[in-house]
């Protein structure tokens, strides 16, 4: 019986390659390259403007510059690092442009946070999708109060999970200054999550109110009929 030849799936192109071809301005190969970056380079955009739409749009931005001056690309540094450095212009200048102007900030945000543990959300019951919602959403409020240099690095390092080499090199920064603020952006994150967690204890099994008011009076009325 003959085994059938299976056939592999090709190698992704290398980043010269499609460079060269986005420089030949094959909108495939550029579109292939937003597909394989744009989750990371949003998140990216997303960590310095703190508001889903202007990350969209500098995003776009970028990527028209990116387009334009593919040229310059030379290959000493992955195409993601060129991208991500563009990106990260993109959001300044963004940035700067609202400060000037006094444009209010949104907080919230909808961009999912990595996890290590995968969730199977169609048998999820309700109750533990709505938990687990209000977790995300105070995750992601903490994370935008973060100062803004520990922001970056916290979300390209644990949320993007980008290596320190790489992260350094998106953000032009010394691989021990990437250490220092992803390690004091996790304690920060812990403790102002520690403080919501002692909050919310405090509160946790309210008796005061409805139920207090509900088992006084169904005691008494048991009394009652005696």
């Amino acid at each position: 019986m003959t085994t059938p030849i299976q056939k592999l799936d090709p190698a992704p192109e290398d980043d010269n390659a499609l460079a060269a071809r986005i420089a030949a301005r094959d909108e495939r190969a550029f579109e292939t390259v937003m597909r394989r970056h744009n989750r990371m380079l949003y998140r990216l955009a997303r960590s310095i403007l703190r508001d889903d739409a202007e990350a969209e749009d500098a995003l776009q931005d970028a990527y028209i510059a990116a387009y334009r001056g593919i040229g310059s690309f030379r290959g000493s540094a992955r195409l993601s690092t060129w991208l991500a450095r563009i990106v990260i212009n993109a959001a300044y200048a963004r940035l700067r442009k609202r400060t000037a102007t006094a444009q209010v900030v949104a907080i919230h945000a909808n961009f999912e946070v990595h996890s290590a543990t995968v969730h199977d959300e169609a048998t999820e019951s309700p109750e533990n999708a709505a938990m687990r919602s209000e977790l995300r959403a105070l995750l992601m409020e903490k994370i935008d109060a973060l100062p803004e240099s520990f922001r970056v690095v916290y979300v390209m390092r644990d949320v993007e999970e980008l290596s320190v080499e790489e992260t350094a090199a998106c953000l032009d920064l010394p691989e021990a200054t990437v250490r220092t603020r992803a390690f004091r952006a996790r304690a920060l994150l812990r403790e102002a999550l520690a403080r919501e967690i002692d909050a919310a204890t405090v509160d946790a099994f309210g008796f005061d109110g409805e139920r207090c008011d509900r088992i006084v009076a169904a005691v008494l009325a048991r009394l009652r009929s005696f």
